[in-house]
């Protein structure tokens, strides 16, 4: 332990000190910070910049300047033909006055080619009884930026109010992007006030003190609000990203992670109260204690978070840095303010309760050391039992599917959802988002643009094309509107992605361009790129994690056989996980996939988190093999670490489950599925699937490292005299 952590646990002043400095650092980066929210990311996807998808779409805004700007579709339906035709005229007079966005009184009226002022469509505007029509709308500027909402609310409002008497909705991307901010801002505070009460009510019962159980809270409120300082002023210089998503499971993790250290470090604490002369002397005795564990802990976790920056994914690759901040952040805050608390409220800190009687309650409860004797007695019968568990939860994985319809994952109404149902019933999926062909060469003319799209046309995976010579020409390039069969985000679309490129190519070749370079932009081609990236991440960040944890357990187990063994149970544990949360969001819940990158976020987590339960027994159970034969040792790890742990952890997957408050599908699937993960951890792996292969092992569980010499049948006694065996 450094010699500034002992002069702040020194004495009552200086552990009043270091609490107040924590309190002023607080202040001053709150008062010249930027708020979070103005510097958040408001777009959750994107894909890799060397895709194709981004090629395209380079490439065509080169070709086309202005083509950037998002569609925002227009649905409209009435209840009979006439009343939609009167209402979408009534829309399209409308819209320009509102928006300041020309659209041609054509636009998606007459059934057959788009105006001049509109993003390309073609004869799929209309249903087949012209009951729903679509107006196309393209909304400029960025997509993350207020003007950019405004505009789509106010396009909102217009279109509404123009034809009060029709069902009118407004999807696409622009729709879809507007409302994702407002979804994930309506959760915000919910997820804030539920994981509080729900950490304190834990904490209540957990305790039965109140004031140790407002100090890990108070740690926490420290820890987060100085690191969303540091974050908001790191986003606002360009150095890192902070989005919607990133800053919810900040506040859960921080909850979660903070309270578990606090657990950790106060019962330590109260556990060297037998011991140690004063309140003082048990502080540190106990900051030397759980020093190692806690620290890997947190390393473990930041490096987990580091190792993101390997993804080419956008949404990957910017998850890492802000959390890895925030748990840096509240390991300090845990190794200095919460010890300084504990100490500055003195014997009032566990109030009701005598301060001998908290102290005996540290040692462990009759649960634990029948769970040890357990363990202890019948490893073998205990190891079958959890295996035979998790393999049986592990079946669920057969049934795992992915989804990348974001829209489909919102668990509220939305505008966008709705336009997009209508869309889907009738005019077809695809129209909901088409593809723009953009085909270059030498020898571009509007005839062979059009025998391109004719032969793409006729592919199996396309329902249409549309191409416009008075605006779809440009020198030496061409771009075509492709309708698919599929909903623009289904695993067909995307699988229909490559063919469709290489049928262009060939007909834009038979057509007699030369040299000819097809490019496909659009949402489909994005999902697919990032369906690619996201499948070379997995790859490259599950053996980076189990490295980096692996390298951490050896670094403080001195071992290099149980690293093996307990990467083996955190692997064994993710994939119960995922096979679980399959069968509840899926088989029972009626969700269409798991999102496209929870699998990925659980992966990062669980491990990283999971793992900390493994630390914390693992490391007793070395520390107590330094004078006890290894049997003894591990049945007083078991008893010792049992209630501190299995708090933890409920506390932990409590704070997780919060986020299935969330009213969005991948946030929901998350808290989900790492709640479980966590739960399984806490009462499966931990106490009773690692201790039983560490049973077995015998004295070679911390292989190279063997039990300390001289540890014989009299070097149980110190755990007997204090856990009543």
């Amino acid at each position: 332990m450094s010699a500034l952590l002992r002069a702040m646990l020194a004495s009552k002043r200086s552990a009043a000190l270091t609490v107040a400095l924590w309190i002023a650092l607080t202040f001053v980066l709150a008062a010249i910070a930027p708020d979070l929210k103005s510097v958040e990311s408001t777009s959750s996807s994107g894909t890799p910049g060397d895709s194709p998808s981004a090629a395209a779409q380079r490439e065509l805004e080169r070709a086309f300047p202005g083509s950037d700007a998002l569609p925002a579709i227009v649905v409209v339906k009435g209840r009979t033909p006439a009343e939609t035709a009167a209402a979408v005229a009534a829309v399209t007079r409308a819209v320009p006055d509102r928006l300041g966005v020309p659209v041609s009184p054509a636009c998606g009226t007459d059934g057959t080619r788009p105006g001049t002022d509109c993003v390309p469509g073609g004869a799929g505007l209309s249903s087949g009884d012209r009951g729903t029509r679509l107006v196309i709308v393209p909304v400029g500027g960025d997509p993350t930026s207020d003007a950019f909402r405004d505009a789509v609310t106010g396009l909102r409002d217009a279109a509404k109010g123009a034809a009060p008497g029709a069902t009118v909705a407004v999807t696409g991307p622009a729709g879809i992007i507007v409302d994702t901010v407002k979804v994930f801002s309506s959760g915000d505070k919910v997820l804030l006030l539920g994981t509080v009460l729900l950490v304190l009510l834990i904490l209540l019962a957990v305790y039965r003190a109140p004031l140790l159980a407002v100090v890990p809270l108070l740690a926490v409120g420290v820890a987060m609000r100085i690191a969303q300082a540091l974050g908001a002023l790191l986003a606002d210089a360009g150095i890192i990203t902070i989005s919607g998503q990133t800053a919810s499971i900040m506040t859960v993790l921080l909850f979660g992670v903070g309270t578990d250290y606090a657990l950790i470090i106060t019962s330590r604490y109260r556990e060297a109260l037998l011991d140690a002369p004063d309140r003082s002397a048990a502080m540190r005795d106990a900051m030397r204690g759980v020093a190692e564990s806690v620290l890997s802990s947190a390393a473990t976790i930041v490096l987990a978070m580091f190792a993101l920056l390997a993804c080419v994914t956008p949404a990957l690759r910017g998850f890492g840095p802000y959390l890895a901040l925030g748990v840096a952040v509240m390991a300090v805050v845990a190794f200095t303010f919460i010890p300084a608390a504990v100490l500055l409220a003195g014997r009032a800190v566990f109030w009701p309760f005598p301060e001998a009687t908290m102290a005996r309650r540290a040692t462990g409860g009759a649960v634990w050391r029948r769970a040890a004797d357990l363990v202890v007695d019948a490893p073998r019968r205990v190891l079958a039992a959890t295996l035979a568990l998790l393999a049986v939860l592990c079946l669920g994985m057969t049934g795992y599917e992915e989804s990348f319809d974001f829209v489909s994952g919102f668990r509220v109404q939305t505008d966008s959802a709705t336009g997009q149902e209508l869309i889907d019933r009738d005019l077809g999926p695809g129209e909901v988002a088409p593809a723009t062909l953009l085909v270059q060469g030498r020898g571009v003319t509007p005839a062979r643009a059009e025998a391109v799209g004719e032969a793409v046309a006729g592919t199996d995976a396309v329902a249409r094309t549309a191409f416009d010579p008075r605006r779809d020409l440009a020198g030496g390039a061409a771009r075509i509107t492709v309708v698919l069969k599929e909903h623009p985000y289904a695993p067909a679309a995307m699988d229909a992605v490559g063919p469709v490129r290489d049928s262009a190519a060939k007909a834009a070749r038979d057509a007699g361009i030369a040299e000819p370079r097809v490019h496909l932009a659009g949402p489909t081609a994005e999902t697919a790129d990032n369906r690619t990236a996201l499948d070379r991440d997995l790859r490259v960040i599950v053996p980076l994690v189990l490295l980096i944890v692996g390298l951490v357990l050896a670094g403080l187990l001195r071992s290099l056989l149980a690293p093996l063994y307990l990467l083996a149970t955190l692997l064994l544990s993710f994939f119960a996980t995922v096979g679980l949360t399959v069968v509840l969001a899926l088989e029972i819940g009626g969700d269409l996939g798991i999102g496209n990158r929870v699998t990925a976020y659980v992966f990062i987590f669980l491990v990283a988190l999971g793992v900390d339960y493994n630390i914390f027994i693992m490391s007793r159970y070395r520390q107590e093999t330094g004078h006890l034969p290894p049997v003894e040792a591990l049945r007083a790890a078991i008893t010792r670490t049992g209630g501190v742990v299995s708090s933890a952890g409920l506390i932990l997957a409590g704070t997780f489950a919060v986020l299935m408050t969330q009213p969005i599908r991948e946030l929901y699937q998350f808290g989900m599925a790492m709640a479980i993960g966590i739960l399984l951890d806490t009462f499966v792996v931990r106490p009773l699937l690692v201790p039983a292969i560490v049973r077995l092992l015998g004295d070679r569980a911390l292989w190279p490292r063997r039990a300390a010499a001289g540890a014989g049948e009299g070097a149980g006694d110190r755990v007997a005299e204090h856990t009543g065996r």
